[in-house]
């Protein structure tokens, strides 16, 4: 047997630098994933169908009565004075009305006489998507929104992007 032999495994100092490699490997790998980023467009991918689902609905309400609901202060009311919630039922039109994934408003305006609408959103991820109301861009076209005081929840300056109906840009 020989005595001298050495033992099998690994250091500690080369456990220690394989430790800070990999841990220098992942921070990298996150910054280039960058969940905050990915989270904030889900829920703009999610802010965008709901407002397209929400489209839907008002074409089949319009379609049934021949005008568009009335709007009280950012909300969709069927008959003056009786307003919907957002997150509430709205049958037959839609199950349930969509509330913001990040827990903002939807704000919705229709003219008096309901032959037109408007509706906003915020997009957090606004500098990635050409469509919002943003001055980098050259679609200006939610300035309606700062006229009617769309407000899109605690923090937001404005809403930044809106769909309307299809006799009306936003």
């Amino acid at each position: 047997m020989n005595r001298h032999a050495l033992p099998k495994g690994f250091t500690l100092i080369e456990l220690l630098v394989v430790i800070a490699i990999l841990g220098i490997l992942a921070t990298g790998l996150m910054v280039m994933i960058n969940p905050l980023a990915r989270i904030q467009q889900a829920q703009d991918t999610q802010r965008k169908n709901d407002l397209n689902e929400l489209q839907h609905a008002l074409q089949l309400y319009y379609q049934d009565y021949g005008h568009y609901p009335y709007s009280s202060n950012g909300q969709i009311c069927p008959q003056i004075g009786t307003c919907l919630t957002w997150g509430g039922n709205w049958t037959p039109y839609i199950q349930k009305i969509p509330t913001d994934p990040a827990g903002l408003s939807y704000y919705y305006v229709a003219d008096p006489n309901g032959t037109q609408y408007k509706l906003y959103a915020h997009i957090q991820q606004y500098q990635m998507d050409a469509h919002t109301c943003n001055s980098a861009y050259s679609d200006t076209s939610c300035n309606g929104a700062a006229a009617v005081g769309a407000y899109c929840g605690p923090g937001i300056t404005s809403c930044n992007y809106g769909v309307s109906s299809p006799n009306v840009s936003p």
